[in-house]
Protein backbone atom coordinates (compact mmCIF):
# COMPACT_ATOMS: atom_id res chain seq x y z
CA UNK A 1 0.00 0.00 0.00
CA UNK A 2 2.67 2.64 1.09
CA UNK A 3 4.66 1.63 -2.68
CA UNK A 4 1.12 2.12 -4.27
CA UNK A 5 1.06 5.64 -2.62
CA UNK A 6 4.84 6.45 -3.65
CA UNK A 7 4.03 5.31 -7.11
CA UNK A 8 0.98 7.83 -7.23
CA UNK A 9 2.86 10.15 -5.87
CA UNK A 10 6.06 10.28 -8.39
CA UNK A 11 3.07 10.21 -10.94
CA UNK A 12 1.72 13.20 -9.84
CA UNK A 13 4.85 14.64 -9.24
CA UNK A 14 5.73 14.45 -13.21
CA UNK A 15 2.25 15.64 -14.14
CA UNK A 16 2.78 18.42 -12.05
CA UNK A 17 6.58 19.19 -13.61
CA UNK A 18 5.21 18.66 -17.16
CA UNK A 19 2.27 21.02 -16.64
CA UNK A 20 4.80 23.79 -14.96
CA UNK A 21 6.86 23.01 -18.20
CA UNK A 22 3.90 24.06 -20.70
CA UNK A 23 2.28 26.48 -18.74
CA UNK A 24 6.06 28.33 -19.19
CA UNK A 25 6.19 27.65 -22.68
CA UNK A 26 2.41 28.92 -22.97
CA UNK A 27 3.84 31.89 -21.56
CA UNK A 28 6.33 32.68 -23.31
CA UNK A 29 4.19 32.01 -26.33
CA UNK A 30 1.68 34.44 -25.17
CA UNK A 31 4.38 37.40 -24.63
CA UNK A 32 5.81 36.68 -28.20
CA UNK A 33 2.36 36.92 -29.75
CA UNK A 34 1.79 40.12 -27.50
CA UNK A 35 4.77 41.51 -28.97
CA UNK A 36 3.85 40.55 -32.79
CA UNK A 37 0.26 42.02 -31.99
CA UNK A 38 1.83 45.31 -31.25
CA UNK A 39 4.15 45.32 -34.05
CA UNK A 40 0.78 44.55 -36.03
CA UNK A 41 -1.39 47.19 -35.03
CA UNK A 42 1.37 49.70 -35.55
CA UNK A 43 1.70 48.56 -38.96
CA UNK A 44 -1.49 48.60 -39.65
CA UNK A 45 -2.60 52.24 -38.32
CA UNK A 46 0.81 53.17 -40.35
CA UNK A 47 -0.82 51.56 -43.11
CA UNK A 48 -4.59 53.16 -42.67
CA UNK A 49 -3.18 56.36 -42.22
CA UNK A 50 -1.27 56.03 -45.23
CA UNK A 51 -4.38 54.98 -47.39
CA UNK A 52 -6.66 57.46 -46.35
CA UNK A 53 -3.75 60.16 -47.20
CA UNK A 54 -3.64 58.38 -50.61
CA UNK A 55 -7.45 58.15 -50.82
CA UNK A 56 -7.21 62.58 -50.37
CA UNK A 57 -4.69 62.81 -52.84
CA UNK A 58 -6.86 61.19 -55.59
CA UNK A 59 -10.09 62.47 -54.50
CA UNK A 60 -8.17 66.03 -54.66
CA UNK A 61 -6.48 64.93 -58.34
CA UNK A 62 -10.27 64.28 -59.50
CA UNK A 63 -11.29 67.53 -58.18
CA UNK A 64 -8.36 69.17 -60.03
CA UNK A 65 -8.79 67.31 -63.09
CA UNK A 66 -12.42 68.52 -62.81
CA UNK A 67 -11.56 72.03 -62.36
CA UNK A 68 -9.53 71.98 -65.75
CA UNK A 69 -12.14 71.26 -67.60
CA UNK A 70 -11.70 67.35 -68.07
CA UNK A 71 -14.71 65.90 -69.04
CA UNK A 72 -14.72 62.57 -67.18
CA UNK A 73 -14.90 64.45 -64.08
CA UNK A 74 -17.61 66.96 -64.94
CA UNK A 75 -20.30 64.96 -62.53
CA UNK A 76 -17.66 64.94 -59.78
CA UNK A 77 -17.46 68.79 -60.35
CA UNK A 78 -21.13 69.44 -60.24
CA UNK A 79 -21.42 66.85 -57.31
CA UNK A 80 -18.58 68.54 -54.99
CA UNK A 81 -20.22 72.29 -56.05
CA UNK A 82 -23.78 70.89 -54.78
CA UNK A 83 -21.84 69.57 -51.39
CA UNK A 84 -20.42 73.06 -51.26
CA UNK A 85 -23.49 75.33 -51.41
CA UNK A 86 -25.56 72.85 -49.32
CA UNK A 87 -23.00 73.09 -46.34
CA UNK A 88 -23.10 77.18 -47.36
CA UNK A 89 -26.69 76.93 -46.61
CA UNK A 90 -26.60 75.02 -43.26
CA UNK A 91 -24.32 77.91 -42.20
CA UNK A 92 -26.45 80.75 -42.87
CA UNK A 93 -29.44 79.10 -41.66
CA UNK A 94 -27.64 77.96 -38.30
CA UNK A 95 -26.57 81.87 -38.42
CA UNK A 96 -29.82 83.27 -38.55
CA UNK A 97 -31.14 80.84 -36.27
CA UNK A 98 -28.43 81.80 -33.49
CA UNK A 99 -30.44 85.55 -34.29
CA UNK A 100 -26.65 86.55 -36.07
Amino acid sequence: MLQDLENNFSELEKKILALQKNYKNLTESLSELSVEHEELKVKYDEERRRNQVLAEEQKNIKLYSAISGNPEHNRLMKNHINRLVKEIDFCIAQLQNSGL
